[in-house]
């Protein structure tokens, strides 16, 4: 359920495998960790997939198509996306040393590969003004549901501010879901809770939350919180809303008081 990667190293580390490492996930995720002038072809025959800047330079080539990204930090840049249905190849070619994650799952639809930009994120920043400034946070959402219904995909980034906590108040959801973190400093770390278990997180370190467990997080003082969130669509039954847990609830009301009251 929670596992520390360490330093990536050249080449693909998986996350998760669809058929052997956390098959409950339902989806194939990793990271490609590209030196410069390395080029990789993906491509798979029964799977869509997503395929997200972290750090570096790329030139992408699909379809026709070919579009040099950058990104410096994930703390500081929306980020670069490119979806792609079953059956597309894809060339990645790194212009600098870069690092690439990639999600796949089935689907036997067929849909219009698309490359999203930092202009077509939704960024919004949650929590302002609420619970004394305790759960503010950025959250980045690529495509869901609502601008991907033909996706079996969920793709997102949280920037879950210092000493703050996140995925809050406590929610669940029947939809298997992966966060992939990292911090603004080696050194930092957070906690991750999975039900009733809880679990130290750092740097390049990731957990695994199977369907119907709520899932806060916390943030150490002093370190911002990266966190690539990423659920799979079951079937006829898409991930479109967190279920708040019930004896939490009374933090959505507009008045809600928590102690000390300011």
């Amino acid at each position: 359920m929670y596992e520390k990667l360490g330093e990536l190293k050249e080449g693909y580390t998986a996350i998760t495998d669809m058929d052997n490492k956390h098959p409950d996930m339902l989806q194939d995720i990793g990271i490609y960790t590209l030196a410069e002038g390395k080029v990789e072809v993906l491509f798979d025959e029964g799977k869509e997939s997503a395929i997200l800047l972290l750090e570096g330079s790329v030139r992408l080539g699909w379809n026709g198509h070919i579009q040099e990204i950058k990104r410096k930090s994930v703390f500081e840049e929306d980020p670069w996306c490119l979806h792609v249905p079953k059956g597309v190849e894809v060339k990645l070619t790194a212009l600098a040393k870069s690092e690439v994650l990639v999600q796949k799952t089935n689907n036997e639809k067929e849909f219009e590969a698309k490359l999203y930009t930092p202009e077509d994120c939704e960024s919004s920043v949650l929590g302002e003004g609420v619970w004394n400034g305790t759960a503010e946070r950025v959250i980045r959402t690529i495509f869901d549901y609502n601008n991907a219904p033909y996706s079996n995909l969920v793709i997102g980034e949280v920037i879950s501010y210092p000493g703050r906590w996140s995925s809050y108040p406590p929610h669940h959801h029947d939809q298997p879901e992966v966060y992939y973190y990292r911090f603004d400093k080696p050194q930092g770390f957070g906690c991750a809770m999975v039900g009733e278990e809880a679990y130290r997180v750092e740097h390049n370190s990731y957990i695994t939350i199977p369907g119907n467990l709520d899932h806060p997080q916390a943030t150490a003082p002093g370190y911002a919180m990266y966190f690539c969130w990423m659920i799979r669509h079951l079937d006829q039954n898409p991930w479109t809303d967190r279920i708040m847990e019930e004896e939490h609830k009374w933090l959505l009301e507009p008045d809600a008081k928590i102690w000390p009251e300011k």
